[in-house]
C-alpha cells in the first residue's frame, strides 16, 4: 500500500497510540482519558474511548485532540470497570470520523471493541476475500479487517478467534480488545509496534508506551512479548504465546523520534538511547564549533549527548512555540517560510557570530531543514553544521509510520553533498547504521531498520506492470 505524507512538516508522522484498563472500582474512563493525553504525541487526528460495564460497551469518539473530543460530562457518562482508548494518525484509510477508533461492533459473541496501532501489509487481499463472502465495511481502515476476521472465527473462544486471526494477518499490529467483561492485548510476532503492561491496585493497564502507565499511577510490569495474547478479566491475567516469528523486528524509529523520551520500550529508556546516539554521533563526526543546539524537541537529548561527548557548550538556540496545536491556518504560498517560524524561532543573542552544530533526529524531505539553516544564517550564524542522530531515510515504512513516498525522500534521490548543498549547511553528517545499532549491544539484531537499509522483515515487491510497491 502507498502511504501518504501530509504537507507542512518534514517529519515522519507518529502512528497511533492505544490504551486499555481493567480496574473495577476506579473511574476507568477518566484514567483512559489521562492515558490518551500521555499518548497524544502518537496521533492528533482523532481520539476515542470505549467503556464496558459487564453488560454493554459505550463508545465516545470524534475528530480532534483528546481535550477537544472529551468534556467532563462525556467522561462522567462513560461508566464501567474496563475500557480501551485510541489516538489516531491515519497511515491507512483517510482522515475521517468513520475511521476514528476504537471500533465497536456486535457479533455472535456479543459486543467487541478494538483499537489498533500498526499497519497490515496484506489488507487488500484480506478485504477482497471478506467482501466476496458477504462482509460489510463501514470504514477504510485495516483495523476493521481484523474485527471482521475475529467475528468469522467466533465459533471459537475469543482468544482462539484472535489466534486464528493472527495466522491470517501480516504486518505490524499492537491491539487492545474489549468485550463486556474482558480486556485482551495482542502484539504481532515481530513486535514491530510497542505495547506494555502495568499493574494498578488489583487491576491492570496496557499501553503503547510506559509514559501512559506513569501518568495514571500504574506500575510497569513488562512489555507484551511479540506473538503474545494477554487476557485480563475477573480471574486475573493470563498469557498465551502463539506464532513465534523467525526474528524480532522492533521499530528502531520509536527510539529516534516517535516515542516520548520518558518511555521505556523493550527494556531501553528512550531518553538514554537518544543521549547515546549523540555520543556516537560525536565519535563519528567531531566538529570544531562554538555551540551545540537541538532542533526541539526530538533532537534535544541527542544534542545534549553530542555536547557532553565533545565538550562544546549546549544552548537552546531555537525556541519552540508550545501552543501550536494539530492544525492552524496555513500561510499562503508566498509566506510559506512563516510556517516554520511559527513553530521554531532562533535566538539571535545566543547564535550571532557563532559556529553552530545543529542536531536533529532525521531529515526526510529536507524542506524544513533548509529553512532552519537559512534562518540561522539570517541571524548571523557563521557556520551551520547539521548532524542527524539517524542514518539517511532512503525507504518508505509499511508498518505503521507515515513516511514520504520514496520519490520524495531526499536521501533516496541525492548524494550526501547534494543534500548538504540543498539545505545550505556548511557540513552534513548522518549517524551510521552500524553506530546506531551499536547502541543496543547484543540486542542489535532485534530491530526493523527498513527505512535506512531497505531490508524489510516482510518482503517488499515492486510489480513491473504498475510501478507501485506492494507487500507479500
Amino acid at each position: 500500500m502507498t502511504l501518504g505524507h501530509q504537507s507542512g512538516t518534514d517529519k515522519p508522522k507518529d502512528e497511533c497510540g492505544v490504551f486499555g484498563i481493567y480496574a473495577p472500582g476506579t473511574n476507568v474512563a477518566r484514567l483512559t482519558y489521562y492515558g490518551l493525553y500521555a499518548l497524544q504525541h502518537r496521533g492528533q487526528e482523532s481520539a476515542g474511548i470505549a467503556v464496558a460495564d459487564g453488560d454493554r460497551i459505550q463508545l465516545s469518539k470524534a475528530m480532534g485532540l483528546v481535550p477537544e473530543v472529551f468534556s467532563a460530562d462525556t467522561i462522567d457518562n462513560l461508566s464501567g470497570d474496563l475500557a480501551i482508548g485510541h489516538v489516531r494518525y491515519s497511515t491507512t484509510g483517510s482522515s475521517s470520523p468513520l475511521n476514528a477508533q476504537p471500533l465497536v461492533f456486535r457479533y455472535t459473541g456479543g459486543q467487541l471493541g478494538l483499537a489498533h496501532n500498526g499497519n497490515l501489509t496484506n489488507v487488500t487481499e484480506l478485504r477482497s476475500q471478506l467482501l466476496s463472502t458477504g462482509s460489510i465495511f463501514q470504514s477504510s481502515t485495516d483495523s476493521e479487517v481484523v474485527v471482521n476476521l475475529i467475528a468469522r472465527y467466533s465459533q471459537s473462544t475469543l482468544e482462539e478467534a484472535v489466534m486464528k486471526t493472527m495466522i491470517d494477518i501480516k504486518g505490524a499490529y499492537s491491539l487492545v480488545l474489549l468485550t463486556e467483561d474482558k480486556l485482551i492485548a495482542v502484539r504481532d510476532p515481530y513486535g514491530f509496534r510497542p505495547l506494555c503492561i502495568g499493574s494498578l491496585g488489583n487491576g491492570y493497564v496496557v499501553a503503547s508506551e510506559s509514559c501512559a502507565l506513569d501518568t495514571v499511577g500504574a506500575k510497569f510490569l513488562r512489555d507484551v512479548e511479540p506473538g503474545e495474547i494477554v487476557t485480563i478479566d475477573s480471574t486475573g491475567l493470563k498469557s498465551a504465546h502463539v506464532l513465534p516469528a523467525k526474528c524480532r523486528a522492533h521499530c528502531i524509529f520509536e527510539y529516534i523520534y516517535v516515542a516520548r523520551p520518558d518511555s521505556t520500550i523493550d527494556n531501553y529508556n528512550v531518553n538514554r538511547v537518544r543521549r547515546k546516539l549523540g555520543h556516537q554521533l560525536a565519535a563519528e563526526f567531531p566538529v570544531d564549533a562554538d555551540l551545540v543546539i537541538p532542533v526541539p524537541d526530538s533532537g534535544t537529548a541527542s544534542a545534549r549527548g553530542y555536547a557532553e561527548a565533545t565538550g562544546i557548550p549546549f544552548e537552546e538556540g531555537l525556541m519552540k512555540n508550545r501552543y501550536i496545536g494539530r492544525t492552524f491556518i496555513q500561510p499562503s504560498q508566498d509566506m510559506r517560510d512563516l510556517a516554520v517560524r511559527l513553530k521554531l524561532n532562533p535566538v539571535r543573542e545566543v547564535l550571532e557570530g557563532k559556529r553552530v552544530v545543529m542536531v536533529d533526529d532525521s531529515i526526510v524531505r529536507g524542506t524544513t531543514s533548509g529553512k532552519l539553516v537559512a534562518m540561522l544564517h539570517d541571524c548571523g550564524v557563521k557556520e551551520v553544521h547539521m548532524c542527524l542522530s539517524s542514518p539517511p531515510v532512503i525507504r518508505s515504512c509499511y508498518y505503521g509510520i507515515d513516511t514520504s513516498d520514496e520519490k520524495e525522500l531526499i536521501a533516496a534521490n541525492m548524494q550526501l553533498d547534494e543534500i548538504r548543498q540543498s539545505i545550505g549547511a556548511d557540513s552534513l553528517h548522518y549517524l551510521s547504521l552500524e553506530g546506531l545499532l551499536d547502541i543496543f549491544d547484543d540486542y542489535r539484531d532485534n530491530f526493523c531498520t527498513a527505512c535506512f537499509s531497505g531490508i524489510y522483515p516482510v518482503e517488499v515487491v515492486k510489480p513491473k506492470d504498475t510501478g507501485k510497491y506492494s507487500l507479500e
